[in-house]
């Protein structure tokens, strides 16, 4: 299975996007968005700046918990990943957006 991205409708009526890598494991997230057109510019965007290292912010939870979080060239945050067991799995998690980011499929699941 290769890696892809999945737009899907939550509870509140908002559009959401996941970046799923090939295991199926969620490895980004995005916002919510009103419409399904600001959803996938969210995902354009993601996919225009996945692929330089310098647009991730590594940073640390309250509780200690490594995550990460991707940003456009303006400095808005696009994306924010899933808290991580070690610096070590976050860096891993980091490498899997940049390497399937820029290129994955996109599924609507809305449809």
């Amino acid at each position: 299975m290769s890696a892809k991205y999945e737009i899907f409708s939550g509870k509140n009526g908002q559009y959401y996007f996941r970046l799923k890598a090939g295991n199926g494991e969620v490895i980004l997230s995005g916002e919510g968005y009103v419409s399904k057109s600001g959803c996938q510019n969210g995902i354009e965007s993601v996919k225009k700046n996945a692929g330089d290292e310098k647009n991730y912010e590594h940073l640390t939870a309250k509780n200690g918990a490594p995550y990460f979080t991707l940003k456009a060239a303006n400095h808005q945050v696009i994306g924010q990943s899933e808290m991580y067991s070690s610096v070590q799995a976050r860096d891993k998690g980091i490498a899997s957006v940049v390497k399937n980011g820029p290129t994955a499929d996109v599924v609507d699941l809305t449809e």
